[in-house]
């Protein structure tokens, strides 16, 4: 049986060339399905079963530029621009913003039809289909033959990191990503959080320690335990789930049990980097994730949160003071990086510059002063604004001739982690507004280390406070526009037109 051909099409509205972008990926992904269904139940297909990504395509004639408050939504000059697409289910509303856009900024028609990029067969796999564990090692080798598999070739982030040259003749790029690199993350997704990117939200917390996942899983459910008030309306009304690792969903009293909510099961272990998703009916909820320890996991996962295109991300964590006029318990609000992390070296040189984001600087700064009804010098006395510090080196403070130190005084730092930078820079690096707001548990420069048990005491005062700012400054965020937390400050000079 052969693939299902579609003719390219042009569209002037959106929601019609989003409805046939459906149509196109629909199909294809169940020719895949039946094809491999058949294959597994021992049938040798007649030939080489290939399944293509449906793409969008525009053509401008014209350098008139479009409306430039807004940092995406256009094309960088004439020319033909064009991306694949892939999980319409999932991207629907994002799909339909840019697809508006660009109508509504050029007035030109949408072209829609199918690319040449292949589908490997693994992407077209539904969350809990597991393909190679119910066949037998010659048949795993024969489906090499049969079927287009994942290709790292054509996952690159070229285009995200300003590198990619387009080749003569061919169009340039309407998106930083394209359908095999976006599906290549959904699947990584599942694997390191243990939750399906469908419950991913628009602001993302990222956190270094369980103790924070412990408060927001107990604020989660508490929340889901208590109806709305209608005589006293909350920014929380509208919360509906609360879903954690294994896709356990516990729907809010009043909200109606969801068709697959059952599928979901205790993991027998926590995954590298648990998530944890406190939904909104307009996907405007938070999402927090435990990275662990280190730059690696929090490149690792920023990477591919980076395809659901978050408004915002956050990092709430744990930091070394390097003044000595700071206090444990201290907040650090960066203004500023040095990235000595090393993991995004090759991706987004050292020389350029991360710079803080008037929103979610102002954001964070409320929700601060909000939380603790602190406000002018008083703010000052707990929370200071500068640069902080990242390093990959664990145990920095044992590197002799004290060179560490030396680096961090020239750099004016005022803290340090080994997460921070990495979360900013790779905000920067796939245009995704970023913040940090850290709070200081040790002073390793002046005797005050992190022992066992002072530090649980220290956390367990702590960390409810530091929570409540992060979900105060998503509130703050949430009330503003969107479009005006993607800055211009992230967008390159011939930048791509999807947000």
């Amino acid at each position: 049986m052969a693939a299902p051909q579609f003719p390219t099409q042009r569209f002037d509205q959106a929601q019609a060339a989003l409805d046939h972008v459906t149509q196109l990926y629909d199909a294809q992904i169940a020719y895949l399905r039946d094809a491999l269904q058949r294959f597994v139940s021992g049938e040798v297909l007649a030939e080489h079963v290939r399944g293509r990504y449906p793409f969008v395509r525009v053509q401008t004639d014209t350098v008139k530029m479009a409306d430039s408050r807004l940092s995406y939504g256009f094309v960088a000059g004439p020319g033909t621009y064009e991306t694949t697409l892939t999980r319409p289910d999932l991207f629907a509303e994002y799909y339909r913003e840019q697809f508006e856009l660009l109508l509504a900024n050029h007035g030109v028609s949408l072209e829609v039809g199918l690319g040449a990029d292949p589908i490997p067969v693994h992407f077209s796999l539904d969350e809990h289909q597991h393909l190679e564990g119910s066949m037998p090692a010659d048949r795993r080798l024969l489906l090499r033959d049969q079927f287009d598999l994942p290709d790292l070739g054509a996952m690159d982030d070229g285009i995200a990191n300003g590198t990619y040259e387009v080749p003569p003749g061919a169009a340039s790029p309407l998106s930083l990503f394209t359908a095999p690199r976006v599906d290549y993350s959904l699947h990584r997704l599942r694997h390191y959080t243990a939750t399906s990117p469908t419950f991913f939200q628009n602001f993302v917390l990222f956190t270094n320690y369980q103790f924070y996942i412990d408060e927001f899983v107990r604020y989660g459910h508490e929340l889901m335990r208590r109806a709305p008030d209608p005589h006293n309306p909350q920014d929380d009304d509208d919360c509906i789930a609360f879903v954690e690792p294994g896709n356990v969903v516990t729907r809010r009293v009043g909200q109606a049990i969801e068709h697959g909510d059952a599928l979901g099961a205790v993991p027998p272990r926590l995954p590298q980097m648990p998530a944890y998703h406190l939904l909104r009916k307009d996907r405007s909820g938070i999402t927090m994730v435990n990275i662990g320890v280190g730059p690696a996991n929090a490149k690792t996962i920023t990477d591919h949160i980076a395809v659901l295109r978050p408004h915002a991300w956050i990092m709430l964590g744990h930091c070394a003071g390097l003044r000595n006029s700071q206090q444990l318990g201290d907040y650090v609000l960066a203004h500023g990086y040095v990235r000595e992390d090393h993991v995004l070296d090759e991706d987004l040189p050292l020389w350029v510059p991360i710079p803080p984001l008037a929103e979610i600087q102002l954001a964070l700064e409320g929700a601060v002063a909000d939380v603790t009804q602190l406000r002018g010098y008083e703010l000052k006395r707990i929370m200071r604004t500068g640069t902080v510090a990242s390093t990959d080196n664990r145990n920095w403070e044992l590197l002799p001739q004290r060179t560490p130190e030396r680096r961090f005084s020239q750099s004016r730092a005022v803290a340090l982690d080994m997460e921070s930078a990495t979360i900013a820079a790779n905000g920067f690096r796939f245009r995704v507004p970023y913040g940090t707001l850290l709070c200081v548990s040790d002073k390793p420069l002046h005797g005050e280390l992190k022992l066992p048990g002072m530090a649980n005491q220290f956390y367990r005062e702590r960390v409810d406070q530091h929570l409540r700012i992060g979900l105060r400054a998503i509130e703050l965020l949430r009330a503003n526009r969107v479009g005006q937390l993607h800055s211009r400050k992230l967008r390159s000079f011939a930048e791509v037109a999807f947000q």
